[in-house]
């Protein structure tokens, strides 16, 4: 369909008095036709716009517009259709996935767009020279990149695919038009580890500070995986040796470097049972959304919160989390309850829909939830973090509703913000029922 599908109009916006209306199409901006929202963006910083709309009826229409500086238009567009991922990754988690799950999350996409929009990771396999010239024209900066290796032959047996562009010259190519780039490598033991990591990590610190980033994860593995290649997980062995070879080589780029560079996932360090770094070794936290600082921040911001509280009416809470985050968790309510007068009892949800071997927060279902919870005394509420659920849609990766839980825990369940201040501002809330 030609143009951006208008979702809705902001009331009293300049879209509204011009008589925009949901379901109509913005064509084209001062001539210039529009493929997507970063389009739009791209060309809406004029004070003067004339404004080319297809209405569902097929009649067409120009609306000219002068307004003061920024002012918004007031026009909120339909999500984009992103483009599919042609990949056959070893690793894929989508691959891995079980029937009877919400639909979208059977969805591969892999678009940069969306990677310069919300942060999407993307191997940029699927891009050519008319993508490219783009993101260097408009400046679609930064781009969140699946690298995994820069040996280009490896790097195609990971994808699971041939006659991709080899991702340096892209990336170099990026870099030397100044787009930011942040990186990972999903690290699968005998694959992309030792030699052909220090070589990945080598090539991309060359590219700093046009490559700003690079996170490793360990890669994750469900109890689903028939018929798709064997891996080997990462145990509490080799997340202990993977640390103490590279932490130190981390330390040594952001020296080198200037700036921290290396990052890598909390859940090696939780694995391995060993202690974060400081805070402060992860700079402004540009890999957090990845799972990279997300232990050592909950710590820091546990510390500061404890400092401010005080006792109020007693209650009894269960605060559900994955196996990952317990012991940091338990800490932290154990000396939260004491200094609130309340009683805080952590429960470690085991994960039966993926595995146990998949033990982060994000990947719990609500059903794992009510058959952990099922014959315990829970107290006066249930509280559960919010990435548990779809944003704004209240519902788990099995599409098992709050409401729906509640109903079989037969108490209240309380969502709350998965930080130290947001259980704080949850007793907040079982005190005032």
């Amino acid at each position: 369909m030609e143009g951006l599908l208008i979702d809705h109009v902001m009331p009293g916006s300049i879209a509204e008095e011009l008589e925009i209306e949901p379901g109509d199409r913005l064509v084209a901006m001062n001539s210039q036709r529009l493929r997507d929202i970063i389009d739009f963006t791209f060309h809406a910083d004029d004070e003067e716009l004339i404004l080319e709309i297809l209405k569902p009826s097929g009649e067409r229409w120009e609306a000219e517009i002068e307004r003061d500086g920024d002012e918004p238009l007031g026009l909120v567009f339909a999500p984009p259709t992103p483009s599919q991922c042609g990949n056959k990754c070893v690793f894929c988690f989508v691959h891995q996935l079980p029937k009877g799950l919400r639909r979208p999350l059977y969805v591969k996409d892999e678009d940069y767009r969306l990677s310069f929009l919300y942060g999407n990771y993307v191997t940029l396999s699927n891009i050519g020279r008319e993508e490219l010239d783009r993101i260097v024209d408009q400046r679609l900066s930064p781009l969140y990149i699946s690298v995994h290796a820069t040996n280009p032959t490896l790097r195609e047996r990971l994808l699971g695919r041939t006659d991709i562009l080899p991702i340096l010259d892209v990336m170099r190519e990026l870099a030397a038009a100044r787009i930011v780039m942040h990186t990972q490598v999903v690290l699968c033991p005998g694959l992309n580890d030792g030699e052909e990591l220090a070589r990945t990590v080598r090539d991309l610190a060359g590219l700093h500070p046009w490559v700003e980033s690079l996170a490793v994860v360990p890669v994750g593995l469900t109890k689903h995986r028939r018929g798709l290649p064997a891996l080997e997980p990462v145990t509490a062995l080799h997340a202990e040796a993977f640390i103490r070879a590279w932490q130190p080589d981390a330390e040594r780029l952001a020296r080198e470097l200037g700036a921290p560079f290396l990052f890598l996932a909390d859940e090696f360090y939780i694995k391995a049972g060993l202690s974060f770094p400081p805070l402060a070794t992860y700079g402004d936290l540009p890999q957090i959304e990845n799972g990279v600082g997300m232990i050592p921040l909950f710590l820091d911001e546990a510390a500061r919160v404890l400092k401010k509280v005080r006792k109020g009416r007693p209650v009894t809470a269960t605060v559900v989390t994955g196996e990952s985050p317990y012991r940091y968790l338990a800490e932290f309510l154990e000396k939260l309850s004491t200094r609130m007068g309340a009683t805080l009892n952590p429960v470690a949800v085991r994960n039966r829909l993926f595995g146990e071997s998949v033990t982060v927060s994000g990947l719990v279902a609500g059903k794992d939830i009510v058959e952990e919870l099922t014959g315990r005394e829970l107290g006066d509420a249930v509280f559960i973090p919010d990435v548990m659920l779809k944003e704004g849609e209240g519902v788990f990766l099995d599409d098992l509703s709050v409401n729906n839980l509640e109903k079989a825990l037969g108490t209240r369940v309380v969502v709350v913000e998965a930080t130290p201040a947001g259980i704080v501002e949850g007793l907040r809330v079982v005190r005032s029922f």
